[in-house]
C-alpha cells in the first residue's frame, strides 16, 4: 500500500515545480502534476487597478509549505509526503499612453525564480531556476475615483526546466491562456474589496501527451482602511477545475481539484507612490491537492 501510495504521489508532483507559483499536487493528478500554471493566491489588494501610464516594478515573494495530500472524497492520503518552495517573482507592467475601447492599454511580464524541494516517503528531490513566465497586455478602465476594473489576456510559457521522470519539476511544459478580469474597489479611509477572476485553458504536455483540465479561480482581498496608508482585512483564493483532464484522448473522470484559501491580509500605501502588501493564507476544504499554507509579500514601486 505504501509502495502504491508513492508511486502516485510521484505522479502527483511530477509536475510540482511552479508549486509555490502554482498550487501543487494532487489525488490521480487532478490536472497535470496536481499543480496550475498561474500561482494560486499570488494577488492582493489593488488588483484591479491599472496605475497612470509609465513603467513599474513589482516583486512577488513567496513561501509555500505542505504536508498534505487530499483525495477525491477530501480524505488524506496515506503518503509520507512534504513540498517546501520558495519564488521571486520579478514583474515588469508597461502603462502606455495609448486608449484602446476606452481603457489605458497596458503589458506586463512576469519572470518567477523558483526553489523547490519535493520528499515521498524515501524519495527526495530539489530544483532551482527559472519558472514558467507569464505576459500579455491588458486594458484598465477608472470607473470612478474609488471603482478600477481591468481586463487581460495572458500567456504562460513552458519556460521552465521539466523532465518527466523527475519527481519536482519548476516547469509544467505546456502553453496556457488566461483571460482575466479585476476589480478593485478603493477607499483609503474604508472599505476596500479586491477580486481578481481568472479562467485557465491548458494545452496539451508533449512529453506525456495529458492535457490538464479548465481551470475557474480567484484571488480576493476584503480590507478597511485606516486613513494612515494601512488597509486591513482578509485575503486568499478559490479554485474549482471545471473541466476533466486527458490523456492520449481519454477523459479522466473523478480527478478534478479544487480548493479555498483564506487568512490575514494587510497593505500599505507610502506618499512617495510606492505599496506593500503581505497576506498568509491558509488551504481548506481540497480535493485532488495538497494541503498547505502560503505566505506573499508584493511591492510595487513606479520608475
Amino acid at each position: 500500500m505504501k509502495q502504491e501510495s508513492a508511486i502516485n504521489a510521484r505522479r502527483l508532483l511530477h509536475c510540482a515545480g511552479l508549486s509555490l507559483l502554482a498550487g501543487l499536487a494532487g489525488n490521480a493528478q487532478a490536472t497535470e502534476g496536481g499543480g496550475s500554471t498561474y500561482p494560486m493566491g499570488a494577488e492582493n489588494y489593488l488588483s484591479g487597478a491599472v496605475p497612470p501610464p509609465g513603467f513599474y516594478a513589482q516583486f512577488y515573494i513567496g513561501h509555500y509549505e505542505a504536508d498534505s495530500l487530499r483525495g477525491n472524497d477530501g480524505k488524506k492520503l496515506p503518503v509520507d509526503f512534504r513540498v517546501r518552495a520558495n519564488s521571486i517573482a520579478p514583474r515588469l507592467i508597461w502603462v502606455t499612453e495609448q486608449q484602446v475601447l476606452g481603457g489605458s492599454l497596458a503589458f506586463h511580464a512576469i519572470v518567477p525564480l523558483v526553489d523547490l524541494k519535493v520528499e515521498v516517503n524515501d524519495q527526495s528531490q530539489s530544483k532551482q531556476g527559472l519558472g514558467d513566465i507569464i505576459f500579455g497586455p491588458a486594458l484598465g478602465y477608472h470607473l470612478s475615483e474609488k471603482l478600477h476594473t481591468l481586463v487581460a489576456l495572458d500567456f504562460l510559457a513552458p519556460s521552465g526546466d521539466y523532465d518527466r521522470h523527475d519527481l519536482a519539476n519548476i516547469g509544467r511544459n505546456y502553453w496556457g491562456i488566461q483571460p482575466v478580469f479585476a476589480l478593485s474597489y478603493i477607499d483609503p479611509a474604508g472599505l476596500n474589496i479586491d477580486a481578481k477572476i481568472m479562467y485557465d485553458f491548458n494545452l496539451e504536455n508533449p512529453a506525456t501527451d495529458y492535457r490538464s483540465g479548465q481551470e475557474l479561480h480567484v484571488d480576493y482581498a476584503l480590507g478597511w482602511g485606516l486613513g494612515n496608508g494601512w488597509v486591513v482585512g482578509v485575503g486568499g483564493y478559490a479554485y474549482r477545475q471545471t473541466t476533466d483532464d486527458r490523456q492520449n484522448g481519454e477523459r479522466i473522470e473523478d480527478n478534478k481539484g479544487r480548493s479555498f484559501a483564506v487568512g490575514p491580509s494587510v497593505k500599505y500605501t507610502s506618499d512617495k507612490g510606492w505599496f506593500l502588501t503581505a497576506k498568509w493564507e491558509q488551504e481548506t476544504a481540497v480535493r485532488n491537492r495538497a494541503e498547505g499554507d502560503a505566505y506573499w509579500m508584493k511591492l510595487t514601486i513606479p520608475f
